[in-house]
């Protein structure tokens, strides 16, 4: 009877893994064929990403994140089972070996610190809540030994990740690119000159093109929230006017160091970077560059920016005024694929 079921469940596998097969066949076949037609004319899958490529990436994040956690898990799980039968042990004993055994009990003053902490949240009196306090404490310090633990084994082990994020395809200015042109990491940033947040994250990404030197570059595209920055529009204009007369950059680094961005300011600021402040008005005035802006606003818009400042590395997403860490852990899983 064992043997029965073992021969039958090995049919089955067979049978699903076949299915797999015909349907990954059907999927290859079917990839160019047209989802539509117009009078015999085609309208094919890849025709779609303009128009939705900005919808589908949050929900191929979500995806990338749930897969990335449970691949994480993975590596973990499998690298203790080889620590543990390195050291013939089982990993619960080895946990008890390399981590419980190295967390130390939380003294009264860490408990009291990490009440006080909570205070307002937890809402009751210390002594009711001393021995909860004291159990998370421990228990937190406990996750932190087990990191550093987990964290010692992967450096100790070969560990290659496959598993890639989700890519917006974007293009670039290259008249707008600070950094080396053929660097393997790419940033595309969508900005806008009056917003608080773009301005607050610039020190940031002027700190990155530092520490990689050429490892990265950055190139900038417009995206003037106008209805609720009336001047990001008239900034952008004002930048791509001094890229004109080659100091696209000076005058950026100009336009987020100050908060003034009306029309006598920023031909001001053409003056000081000693611009020719004639061509710099009349092309200001002429709205000149507002085909070019619209445009990188649509392409912002399209792959999924709503609000600013939105970086792409490489086509990996990342939203809003974020830490240098955040950055830091993008730049360097990119690296490391190249």
């Amino acid at each position: 009877m064992r043997y029965f079921r073992i021969a039958l469940l090995l049919c089955v596998s067979a049978f699903f893994a076949a299915t797999c097969l015909a349907q990954s066949a059907n999927t290859t076949t079917k990839t160019n064929e047209p989802v539509a037609t117009i009078d015999g004319q085609p309208i094919y899958e890849e025709d779609l990403a303009p128009s939705i490529q900005g919808q589908l990436l949050p929900l191929r994040n979500q995806e990338y994140e749930i897969k990335k956690r449970a691949l994480n898990n993975l590596i973990d799980e499998k690298l203790l089972q080889k620590a543990a039968k390195d050291k013939g042990l089982t990993t619960d004993k080895l946990l008890a070996q390399e981590v419980d055994a190295k967390v130390q009990q939380p003294t009264d003053a860490e408990v009291e610190a990490y009440y006080l902490a909570q205070k307002d949240r937890v809402n009751r009196p210390f002594d009711e809540v001393k021995v909860q306090m004291r159990d998370s404490l421990k228990q937190a310090k406990t996750q932190e030994v087990r990191q550093d633990y987990m964290k010692r084994l992967r450096s100790e082990t070969k560990v290659a990740v496959m598993l890639a994020p989700p890519r917006a395809q974007l293009g670039y200015d290259s008249k707008r690119l600070r950094g080396n042109p053929k660097a393997p990491v790419m940033i595309i940033e969508f900005s806008d000159y009056q917003c608080p947040y773009c301005r607050q994250v610039e020190p940031v990404v002027k700190d990155l093109l530092t520490k990689y030197g050429d490892k990265i570059s950055l190139a900038y595209r417009d995206l003037p929230l106008r209805q609720i920055h009336p001047q990001a529009q008239i900034a952008a204009e004002a930048s791509r006017c001094a890229e004109e007369q080659g100091k696209f950059w000076e005058y950026h680094d100009q336009l987020f160091a100050t908060s003034k961005l009306d029309h006598d300011a920023l031909v001001e600021y053409a003056r000081t970077l000693k611009l020719d402040d004639k061509q710099f008005d009349s092309c200001l005035t002429g709205e000149k560059y507002k085909a070019e802006i619209d445009q990188d606003l649509r392409e912002g818009m399209q792959a999924g920016v709503n609000g600013t400042p939105g970086f792409f590395i490489n086509g990996v997403v990342l939203s809003g005024s974020l830490p240098e860490e955040a950055f830091v852990r993008v730049i360097d899983d990119e690296l490391a694929r190249k």
